[in-house]
């Protein structure tokens, strides 16, 4: 499989250095674990506060930033076959919120990055956390497996407490 990367930096922390070679090793692997191995193009733009608000106002309707907003590619079925490699979308991630929630969290911010983009690929895939009860422990325990592969703890521990 292979993975063309879209990267964009518009807001770049030193608390969290981003390799692309690692972005794509954790892409790969999310990917993989739930059966999907065709060569892919994905696209991450990592943003600020201001940029976040805005977005997930407008296509969410919620007036405030968020960590994650996933946009699956809206490309027809019958016009992938013309494609090079299958478009998932694209993921908008809020460094300042990303950097925020770890401090709350007690985690790293390089694992708590790596949980936001393996929620945000599921996303990208269809799977849903807020349709219902059953498939937001679907994914949840998705993401569970894919961050063991990756060498990050359960996210969702701390809140079983």
């Amino acid at each position: 499989m292979k993975i063309n990367l879209s990267l964009q930096q518009d807001f770049q922390a030193s608390e969290l250095p981003l390799k692309r070679g690692q972005i794509k090793k954790n892409i790969e692997t999310a990917l993989r674990h739930v059966g999907f191995d065709v060569d892919c193009e994905i696209g991450i733009a990592c943003v600020d506060l201001a940029e976040s608000h805005e977005l997930n106002l407008q296509y969410r309707e919620k007036d405030k930033p968020t960590n994650v907003l996933s946009f699956p590619s809206d490309i027809p079925e019958e016009m992938l076959s013309l494609l090079d490699a299958e478009p998932l979308g694209d993921l908008v991630i809020c460094i300042p919120v990303v950097l925020q929630e770890a401090i709350e969290q007690q985690k790293t911010a390089t694992d708590h990055f790596t949980h936001l983009l393996v929620h945000g690929i599921l996303h990208l895939l269809g799977y849903d956390h807020e349709t219902g009860e059953a498939d937001a422990e679907e994914m949840e325990a998705l993401e569970i497996e894919i961050l063991k592969k990756l060498g990050v703890a359960n996210p969702y521990q701390a809140d079983e407490i």
